[in-house]
């Protein structure tokens, strides 16, 4: 089968608006997190988020369009845009027949949760006349992102949605890349966005005894593994990749990040949110990737883990990894630690992580972890503190979502 290569980069995130300044403050260990300025969450048990910064989606899309767009599709298209121009691609110098073979996969768990709350608001809040914005339905639908992708750039090739929870993005990124490698593309827009920072999504989260508490300290709160954590971080942003058929992207001279090797996708098949005490879905993933890849347990230098700062999730897949990592000492980092956790566009935030790992040559650790849960399997190589600046060849990037679905990547050095 053809290979895949990673050409093109894009970020919005809770720690930076752009590829560099994500990155930068990933390696310095810094927290996205603060008190929510979205909504007066006064009320409310949890009281922070890492949220998007000082994004104003006029400055990137025309205003008539704008008001077309939720949120998460703003996200997705100023991502999906700097992964494209990161990439060095102009679509209009392309023929028709050429676009036909770009495609778009584009990722989210919740789409317009945000417009949906707005709306209902707005009928409930008047005399009960259905008076709805034009725009709701293509705001809301989760698929709406992929298609606006496309729209934009006149892009003719495969085009959908993946939805499987906090899996969503990594489920794009393998997707597409089966895609490519079947022939059926030269070129895709792959990742996820999510804008699901909102009264219902933090309230129903919080309900469900997820979300940490630490109103009190914010920046400290996502502590993956930590005996004290106690539940995630809402995140928010998106991540983009351009994925590239190897012989194309060397033809027009493309700069080369690195080389997806192989993706695994499986479910758990246990629980409505909760993850196998036995780590087999964990276990899975990385197995059926691994072969996918044609790689060993012992060639991987560095597993980005999914790890979400809850207490049966951390262990759950620590398990899984030592299944079949089994004694090799491969480098666990949770960065969800400073990101919070995207949701449906986390696996590719964290694509992104790993694959800048790789180029720089940097582990980025885990941060806020100071004492390791004794649940735990014993000798795991969790990398706290700081970053570790050493070679990385290939990472592994685990996610999963509620439902039991799970999704693994694994990007190498290109060769």
């Amino acid at each position: 089968m053809k290979r895949v290569v990673v050409t093109g980069l894009g970020a919005i995130t809770p720690l930076g608006n752009t590829v560099d300044e994500f990155w930068a403050n990933i390696v310095a260990g810094n927290s996205g997190a603060g008190p929510l300025t979205k909504f007066d969450a006064t009320k409310f048990k949890t009281r922070f988020a890492c949220e998007v910064k000082g994004f104003q989606g006029e400055d990137f899309i025309d205003k008539k369009e704008l008001k077309k767009y939720d949120l998460f599709t703003q996200y997705g298209i100023v991502a999906s845009d700097q992964a494209i121009a990161d990439a060095g691609l102009d679509f209009t110098a392309m023929s028709e027949s050429e676009r036909y073979e770009v495609g778009v996969i584009w990722a989210t768990g919740n789409g317009g949760i945000g417009t949906f709350e707005e709306q209902l608001r707005e009928f409930h809040g008047g005399d009960g006349t259905p008076r709805f914005n034009p725009y709701f339905i293509p705001k809301m639908i989760v698929d709406i992102a992929a298609g606006v992708i496309s729209i934009r750039h006149k892009l003719h090739g495969p085009n959908y949605c993946t939805v499987s929870a906090c899996a969503s993005s990594n489920t794009a990124i393998i997707s597409a890349f089966d895609t490519i490698r079947l022939g059926k593309a030269n070129i895709m827009i792959a990742g996820g966005s999510e804008a699901a920072i909102t009264h219902s999504s933090i309230g129903g989260f919080s309900s469900a005894q997820a979300l940490s508490k630490r109103n009190e300290d914010p920046q400290g709160a996502s502590r993956p593994f930590d005996v004290e954590r106690d539940g995630f971080v809402m995140g928010e942003g998106a991540g983009a990749l351009v994925l590239e058929e190897l012989e194309h992207a060397l033809r027009r001279g493309a700069h080369i990040y690195a080389e997806l090797m192989g993706g695994g996708m499986a479910a758990d098949a246990y629980h409505l949110t909760g993850t196998p005490p036995d780590g087999l879905g964990a276990a899975l993933g990385i197995s059926k990737a691994l072969k996918d890849a044609g790689l060993q347990p012992e060639q991987i230098d560095y597993v980005n883990a999914h790890a979400t700062s809850t207490h049966q999730g951390d262990i759950s897949e620590l398990i899984g990894i030592r299944k079949v990592f089994g004694e090799h000492p491969v480098a666990v980092t949770a960065t969800k630690s400073m990101t919070g956790h995207l949701l449906g566009a986390a696996g590719a935030a964290e694509s992104i992580i790993s694959i800048l790992s790789i180029k720089d040559g940097v582990i980025p650790a885990t941060i806020n972890t100071r004492v390791l849960d004794p649940e735990l399997p014993e000798g795991m190589k969790i990398v706290t503190g700081k970053s570790v600046h050493t070679p990385v060849r290939y990472v592994v990037n685990n996610t999963f979502g509620f439902g039991g679905h799970t999704a693994t990547s694994i990007f190498g050095k290109y060769e």
